[in-house]
């Protein structure tokens, strides 16, 4: 249990950082097609904050890719050292990808996006825009996630199975 906590707060860690990389220093659109339409409608598009900022957030996301990559890694390392069925690594992963889900929202959706300053503080502009009403504007995506984690922990956990077996 303690390895599967471990993995998942390495997801989240590794979710901020992609969030923070993106928003902070990348500051591509393309990176926020999962905003509000309302936020997308003021955000201007820029330039480099600072010299070399693009690389800081390249960086920093590079880095989110390893958390990630790092996170199922020890997950799928320490079941085969345990000896893990297709069940308990389903079990695992479902674990871990919907708590990071669970993250999103309460942390990302709810905090960030509804009581900070968080994309304010990169994004200005975002001040003239009503934040009340943002909490679930993205239900949809959500409720998709928690569904398609489903079978993807089912195939990976099987595979898993088949090949520690």
């Amino acid at each position: 249990m303690l390895i599967t906590v471990i993995s998942t707060l390495m997801l989240m860690l590794g979710y901020f950082l992609m969030l923070y990389g993106a928003v902070g220093f990348i500051q591509d659109k393309r990176f926020f097609s999962s905003a509000p339409k309302e936020n997308l409608a003021v955000i201007p598009d820029r330039k480099e904050r600072f010299k070399g900022a693009h690389i800081v957030g390249w960086g920093i996301l590079l880095i989110a890719v390893l958390l990630f990559i790092g996170a199922f890694a020890l997950a799928i390392w320490d079941g085969a050292r345990n000896g893990f069925g297709a069940l308990r690594f389903f079990l695992r992963f479902i674990i871990m990808l919907y708590a990071m889900e669970i993250y999103d929202i309460i942390f990302f959706d709810w905090y960030l996006l509804c009581r900070s300053n968080f994309f304010i503080h990169f994004y200005p502009e975002l001040k003239s825009v009503d934040r009340s009403g943002f909490f679930g504007y993205n239900w949809k995506e959500h409720i998709l996630h928690f569904l398609i984690y489903i079978p993807v922990c089912a195939v990976l956990a099987l595979g898993l199975g088949v090949l520690l077996w």
